[in-house]
């Protein structure tokens, strides 16, 4: 077990994920640290742990996510949420009309 301040339902949900995972031939080194940051974001959304970062707080949950953004040979970043919200913070305008790579482009060129 990776942390002691885990429930015994987290602890019970670790072993699930990392079992699952094994099941699939993940390998054992590679499933323990799946399930953990899996457990530890499930507490963070939930206010279980200490400290947590914001993207651990708001993004979509990693059981809803469903490995979205994992596994695919397309290019890893942003969804075009985040980006969307990027955007807002940075007050591009048109940005409910922009695609994702519109979006990604005009958050890039105000960086």
């Amino acid at each position: 077990m990776p942390q002691q301040a885990w429930s015994p339902k987290r602890e019970r949900q670790y072993e699930h994920i990392e079992e699952s995972l094994e099941e699939r031939g993940t390998p054992k080194r590679e499933a323990k640290e799946i399930a953990a940051r899996t457990v530890n974001k499930e507490r963070a959304r939930r206010g279980e742990a200490q400290s947590s970062s914001r993207l651990s707080r708001e993004d979509i949950s990693s059981g809803r996510r469903g490995g979205l953004r994992s596994g695919t040979k397309r290019p890893k970043g942003r969804t075009k949420e985040q980006l969307y919200n990027e955007a807002k913070r940075m007050g591009i305008e048109g940005r409910s009309r922009m695609t994702k790579s519109q979006l990604q482009r005009a958050v890039d060129r105000r960086k």
